[in-house]
């Protein structure tokens, strides 16, 4: 979710739903240790429970940047162990940590030993040829070995070459089962899916299984997909805010966030889903697309255009 999950996404997400644990997009630790920390890991207080996840191989400087993570509010550090980008694997982290399970143990040990607050490890259930049940359960237990107990599983392999980051999102097959089997032959691990996840029946389905699902970019193509979540979830709490609340308070974030010199374009990036599947949901992808590449004087009118939009 590089270039995704931003804060402002986040906000936007956390106003639909009160619940959803929210992550950040990976940040790579050397980034974190020699720039500007604070404009990596800014986020809105409303973001709570929220995730860090980190990219990196080297044990000393990803428990330091976990460290300034915890010092920075973060509730979790997330290990990024599934990204193949090739600038991901340039660095020899994200899916490349899979063929190294001690380094990786190693990696967590050290974060661990650095903060309070918990630490997990994202992964694939395998890289290239190195595919099969075992391979994936020997990487687990590795970890579990060094006291990591919640993993959360992208249920496709990655190609470390060959493929692009976006086919190695869709190409490699879904294994679910993989997943399903881990979780059973492992009860006493915390064991999350991700992966193709799509709809509020899908996840039924699969928490049948297992302890937890994460969704990505389904949630981006639509955003609502989250309150539908919070009605099933938790149907005995408060009545969520209305497709039209979150306009309205959306557009009080874009109106602070404009003045603070904020781009247009990453303001209503994450709004384009709001109406997704909804009838004449294009105009308001097209409101949004022609505001803010109009005039200043246009851009300085979006908060009330997106508070007052109407289907």
């Amino acid at each position: 979710m590089m270039d995704y999950t931003d804060r402002h996404a986040r906000y936007l997400f956390r106003l639909i739903s009160p619940h959803t644990i929210l992550y950040t997009e990976m940040i790579n630790a050397k980034a974190l240790l020699h720039g500007n920390s604070k404009n990596l890991l800014g986020f809105n207080n409303e973001e709570h429970p929220l995730v860090l996840q980190l990219g990196g191989s080297d044990p000393l400087e990803m428990a330091s940047a976990a460290k300034i993570a915890e010092c920075s509010g973060y509730d979790e550090i997330n290990i990024n162990v599934g990204c193949p980008s090739d600038r991901v694997k340039s660095g020899d982290f994200g899916a490349c940590l899979m063929a190294k399970p001690e380094l990786t143990a190693d990696i967590f040990s050290a974060m661990e030993a650095a903060v309070g607050i918990p630490v997990t490890i994202k992964h694939r259930i395998g890289i290239d040829e190195q595919d099969s049940f075992s391979d994936l359960e020997d990487f687990v237990l590795t970890l579990a070995s060094s006291g990591c107990r919640t993993f959360i599983v992208h249920a496709r392999k990655a190609w470390l070459k060959g493929l692009s980051p976006k086919q190695n999102r869709e190409l490699p097959p879904l294994d679910y089962e993989r997943v399903y089997r881990l979780k059973e032959d492992h009860p006493e691990l915390t064991i999350v899916i991700n992966g193709g996840i799509k709809t509020v029946e899908e996840v039924r389905q699969q928490l049948a299984h297992i302890d937890g699902v994460m969704i990505g970019r389904e949630v981006f193509k639509q955003p609502w997909l989250l309150a539908e979540l919070e009605n099933y979830l938790n149907q005995k709490n408060a009545a969520l805010l209305t497709r039209s609340e979150v306009q309205k308070r959306y557009a009080c974030y874009i109106e602070k966030e404009l003045a603070r010199g904020t781009s247009g374009h990453a303001l209503v990036r994450p709004l384009s889903g709001l109406f997704h599947g909804q009838p004449g949901a294009r105009y308001w992808r097209r409101m949004l697309t022609e505001t803010v590449q109009g005039s200043p004087e246009k851009v300085a009118a979006l908060p009330e255009l997106v508070a007052e939009f109407k289907l």
